[in-house]
């Protein structure tokens, strides 16, 4: 197989191209290997092995080497006739990107995308090679959260290449099921990717159960009236937000690849394979969707509910500070009654000599009646006035 070609880049480019050969891995060539073959391991060589999930190199859909490094595998793919690499990555180094960009002639724009996480969901062609960036999700039963993950692969006509971000998504089940299908692997890095999208879109299937799960119980805690409930709907709104993030994106990025089955020569298989995953995430996303508009449902009403509650203790409250009122009324009407007399007692009580009425002899008569005069019309406004 002759050895790629970079492609000239722009002036705008140069200072970037000139970073990327500094920060590679120097490989020599085949003539030149020592004759062991297996030199100690320099820490750089250690540090790639990490990253490196596996690199594994292919032809007609079965796997001829296994190599250890990138350098390794850059000089076995060279060697190949009709071969393929699948080389998986997770959290790589910088060096180690830049490579891989310098031996499949990949895009910088696309190698700073994928030099950096938190990326949208999105598929780009640059030249032959195709860049695509997609978000997975598990649901984590503990917490009872969907914790999101981010891939980026490349693909080209002789290679492809996993970046992951974050541990979803796993793809040495992938792997696996390829291997056991040589017929599906040996049609080359386009239906590695066809398998990979089906496995992170199936893998929106649990996480889809487990958010229907939740919202089951959190109908149960809004009509219950727990006061964390709020909180809790709050957070899943947020994680369905990103979810809804994760999956639009694919109903598009999939309509554009079938789009160019004619374009492009697309296998009958695959094509079928890309209509299934089409028609689950198109599912996905509808349901996602639905569980937004179910979780703003349940907003409003537990919104509803709360004031409803609220309503309710106010109105307990002032009945009860209206009954309170009423019986102050009646302490304070009484009280002013029994005053009037204790009043004309206390005057005519007093010790003094030369006192009016102190001698007369209808002053005792003329006291009491006064002081029963007195009370009975403050019983007669009180009584009026409703405050007896």
């Amino acid at each position: 197989m002759p050895e790629r070609r970079a492609r000239p880049l722009p002036a705008a480019k140069s200072i970037r191209k000139s970073v990327w050969r500094r920060g590679m891995t120097p490989s020599e060539p085949p003539s030149a290997e020592p004759p062991n073959p297996r030199p100690a391991p320099s820490p750089t060589t250690e540090a790639e092995s990490r990253s490196i999930v596996q690199a594994a190199l292919y032809r007609d859909g079965v796997r001829v080497s296994t190599p250890e490094s990138l350098a390794e595998t850059f000089r076995e793919l060279r060697k190949q006739q009709d071969g393929m690499a699948w080389i998986g990555l997770a959290r790589p180094t910088e060096a180690e990107i830049l490579s891989l960009a310098d031996e499949f002639d990949l895009h910088p724009l696309a190698v700073e995308d994928a030099m950096e996480a938190h990326q949208r969901p999105k598929l780009e062609r640059y030249g032959e090679t195709l860049f695509v960036v997609l978000r997975a999700a598990r649901y984590l039963d503990a917490p009872e959260e969907v914790d999101f993950g981010e891939l980026h692969v490349f693909v080209g006509p002789d290679f492809l290449i996993t970046v992951r971000h974050g541990a979803a998504p796993d793809l040495s089940a992938v792997r696996r099921r390829m291997e056991e299908s040589p017929e599906l692997l040996k049609l080359g890095p386009e239906a590695v990717l066809y398998a990979i999208l089906d496995a992170v879109v199936d893998g929106y299937a649990p996480v889809v159960s487990g958010v229907q799960n939740d919202i089951d119980e959190i109908e149960t805690e809004v009509f219950r009236g727990d006061p964390e409930v709020s909180r809790r709907i709050y957070e899943l709104s947020r994680e369905m937000v990103e979810f809804q993030r994760a999956t639009r994106p694919l109903v598009g990025m999939l309509h554009g690849l079938m789009a160019g089955f004619a374009k492009y020569g697309t296998d009958e298989e695959l094509q079928r394979y890309l209509r299934d995953v089409a028609d689950h995430v198109t599912h996905t996303s509808e349901r996602v969707d639905g569980f937004r508009q179910a979780l703003t449902d349940i907003l409003t009403v537990n919104a509803t509910l709360v004031t409803q509650q609220q309503n309710a203790e106010m109105r307990a409250l002032a009945e009860a500070g209206f009954e309170q009122n009423e019986e102050i009324k009646k302490i304070s009407s009484w009280a002013a009654i029994l005053f009037a007399p204790t009043l004309v007692g206390t005057i005519y009580g007093m010790n003094f000599t030369h006192m009016p009425e102190l001698h007369w002899v209808l002053g005792y008569p003329f006291a009491v009646l006064l002081m029963a005069a007195v009370c009975a019309s403050l019983y007669v406004i009180f009584k009026r006035k409703d405050w007896l």
